[in-house]
């Protein structure tokens, strides 16, 4: 019997999808090495590669076969995907064309050793746009954003999905959401196209002509629109749950309670930048990466409170997510201070933090990124985390995520009307 290498229970999946990864034809013990590979769209090769026996039955099953060594150990069913790594070093994995998969190659080599002889392959399209799902171009007013619409008529929860102060438009997020049932509106608000990499303020109004934008469509549900950001997104998407009309749910991942690097201007009020002081980077002399986390003024001082987002005048529902070996600033004890000032006005907030998780949480089976260029700073800094923990965090929250919103954007008392 031949050797092969299989992906149940298809071949073609959602890149958050789960597979059972397989082998069958192998002589019974049959030392083996798996090796995934996946190139990207600037054609930066990703590889991981695990060693195994197999059974008594000359098979594998990566759901419950565990790995000897390799770029993971133990039984890990999705480890060849989540411990993928550039051979380049701080290399991002992250999808620019939604409309196109990534394709990963899982090959089976005999032994132990260099991988010389290849026993069997396969190729696994993960893709981050489901069936029917539509891509939107949107430039109306302001706005600079993709609209990602599920199939059928809906009605279907509204989201706007914002990123960090890396800037651009970045959809496989939105897209995945989209896939998944919510109408998701991605939303670029510096560097990209017209707007500056690093802006002087930013303009609250923007983000409220997106949540018009959104609210007005037929096919999303009128109980009120949900939000979730990243990094300088989170504080962001804060801030919009607080001064805008409409917002029923808001999602803080690796984010602080105030406003982060640039101003933002609202109706009569500007939310200064809390004060931060690049003097107290500090540099590792073993990798040359620069750790930023404790270049923020300490948030406990009076003297920076002009900067929190007041989330307790918000009747939205905010959820936390932050991990503990964020490197980039210490988002779990930015989180804490605002959940409990949020709990100290009796609002209804939920907050996990993940041991070992770095601060680019991404959807599940994109690689831990652990260091790469800050934009805002222009340099390369290190973000944290660890492989397997940052991996089982990053399933774990984007169920929170979608269990949240679908929870809080089901029903609400906020009429679509209103605005």
């Amino acid at each position: 019997m031949a050797v092969q290498v299989m992906v149940l229970p298809s071949s073609r999946c959602l890149f958050d999808d789960p597979v059972q990864i397989c082998v069958v034809g192998l002589l019974p013990q049959q030392a083996v090495t798996l090796r995934a590979s996946l190139v990207d769209e600037s054609g930066e090769l990703f590889q991981a590669h695990a060693r195994y026996r197999a059974g008594s039955n000359g098979e594998l099953d990566l759901s419950s076969s565990p790995a000897l060594e390799g770029s993971y150990s133990g039984v890990e069913p999705m480890g060849l995907l989540w411990s993928l790594q550039s051979k380049a070093p701080y290399k991002r994995l992250a999808k620019r064309n939604v409309l196109t998969p990534f394709c990963v190659d899982f090959e089976v080599y005999e032994g132990h050793g260099d991988m010389s002889r290849l026993l069997g392959k396969c190729a696994n399209e993960r893709w981050f746009l489901g069936e029917g799902v539509k891509r939107i171009s949107v430039r109306e007013g302001r706005l600079k954003a993709t609209l990602f619409l599920p199939p059928g008529s809906g009605p279907f929860p509204g989201l706007i999905d914002l990123y960090g102060s890396g800037g651009g438009l970045v959809e496989y997020r939105a897209s995945l959401l989209a896939s998944r049932g919510f109408m998701t509106l991605a939303l670029a608000y510096m560097a990209f196209e017209d707007l500056p990499a690093m802006p002087e303020i930013l303009e609250l109004s923007y983000f409220e002509e997106a949540v018009n934008f959104l609210r007005k469509q037929p096919q999303v549900k009128d109980t009120g629109i949900g939000v979730l950001g990243l990094s300088k997104g989170a504080d962001l998407a804060l801030s919009m749950a607080t001064f805008l009309p409409g917002i029923k749910a808001a999602v803080s991942i690796s984010g602080i309670g105030f406003n982060s690097f640039i101003p933002l201007r609202g109706d009569g009020f500007t939310l200064p930048p809390h004060p931060y002081d690049l003097g107290r980077i500090k540099t590792s002399d073993e990798s040359g990466l620069v750790d930023v986390s404790d270049v923020l003024d300490d948030h406990r001082d009076p003297a920076t409170w002009d900067c929190r987002i007041p989330m307790e005048r918000s009747l939205a529902k905010f959820l936390f997510l932050s991990g503990l070996d964020d490197m980039n600033w210490k988002s779990d004890l930015y989180c804490r201070d605002a959940v409990q000032r949020l709990q100290q006005y009796g609002r209804e907030v939920e907050f996990c933090s993940y041991s070992g998780a770095g601060h680019l949480l991404e959807p599940p089976y994109l690689p831990l990124c652990q260091a790469s260029i800050h934009k805002v700073l222009g340099i390369f800094v290190h973000w944290g985390g660890q492989r397997r923990e940052h991996a089982k965090a990053q399933e774990d929250a984007w169920c929170r995520i979608q269990a949240f919103f679908w929870q809080h954007l089901m029903y609400s008392d906020i009429p679509k009307s209103k605005l």
